[in-house]
């Protein structure tokens, strides 16, 4: 089988995927790590808003161009529409984060203290890992399925899903989708 094609499938099916595995989700936590990082898209960097709760589940992700206050309030629209508002958000000094946290959800407390934010700084090496080999990705919407699906079979392991819980961690993803096989 060609890598082509396993790379079509991960395009065509990932979305499913994710909306399939939707209801099994735990619900987040509290407490948000918000950060973002970089990747490399058709020789261009382009920043990648992830938010990580304080179990370590990935909330939400986003692909931007721009790293301004317009792609911040994107990215915590969809992550409010999805799930109620925290009741703390650690960032880094960004101002667009900054900014976008206190006109969206004035009565979160916003933390900003100097190395409060690694969880979500850590997470972002695992992200980097998984691209590294894949040699860059060629369009916005590729790096967006990308992310998003490794985000997705993130949570599938370390088991914030109802999904393969019954079985042994090393089992659990195979079972995990096993199961969203029967849901798709």
């Amino acid at each position: 089988m060609d890598h082509v094609t396993l790379f079509r499938w991960v395009q065509r099916f990932t979305p499913l995927l994710i909306d399939a595995a939707r209801p099994c989700r735990h619900a987040v936590g509290d407490r948000w790590f918000v950060d973002e990082t970089y990747v490399k898209v058709a020789g261009v960097w382009w920043y990648v808003y992830r938010a990580v709760d304080q179990h370590g589940q990935v909330i939400d992700v986003f692909v931007s161009a721009h790293r301004d206050i317009t792609s911040a309030r994107r990215f915590f629209t969809t992550a409010l529409a999805a799930h109620r508002a925290p009741a703390e958000v650690i960032t880094d000094r960004a101002p667009a984060l900054a900014n976008v946290i206190e006109g969206l959800i004035p009565a979160v407390f916003h933390n900003t203290g100097q190395y409060e934010n690694n969880r979500c700084e850590a997470d972002h090496g695992r992200l980097k890992a998984r691209l590294r080999p894949m040699r860059g990705l060629k369009t916005e919407r590729t790096a967006s399925v990308v992310v998003q699906g490794h985000a997705f079979v993130q949570n599938l392991r370390r088991g914030h899903d109802e999904l393969g819980v019954v079985t042994a961690p090393v089992f659990r993803l195979a079972t995990a989708f096993d199961e969203l096989q029967l849901a798709i």
